[in-house]
């Protein structure tokens, strides 16, 4: 019963320390963001008058919207449900 309750114990942490570590990941990659992509519209400003910066703004923006939702749990595609049926199917299995 203990050994149950220490293996309990070690996955909430397992599982906590990689949420933790998605959404510092998470708040890297906005924090490189807000650097780079100022910079580059700076560039692209000064020398020419196309605006080119909007496309890795764009790209960039939309791979941090989706780093963000995974990061605090939200994924249409691949819930928490199906995850533990996916577990547990192949749990079976073996």
């Amino acid at each position: 019963m203990e050994s149950n309750i220490t293996n309990d114990q070690n996955y909430k942490y397992q599982k906590a320390k990689e949420k933790v570590q998605a959404i510092k990941g998470f708040y890297g990659n906005l924090m490189a963001y807000c650097i780079v992509i100022p910079i580059l519209a700076y560039i692209n400003y000064s020398t020419t008058s196309f605006p080119w910066a909007i496309f890795p703004a764009l790209g960039w923006g939309f791979g941090l919207v989706m780093n963000g939702l995974y990061a605090y749990g939200y994924n249409p595609l691949f819930s928490k449900d199906w995850e533990e049926r996916k577990i547990k199917e192949f749990m079976q299995k073996s």
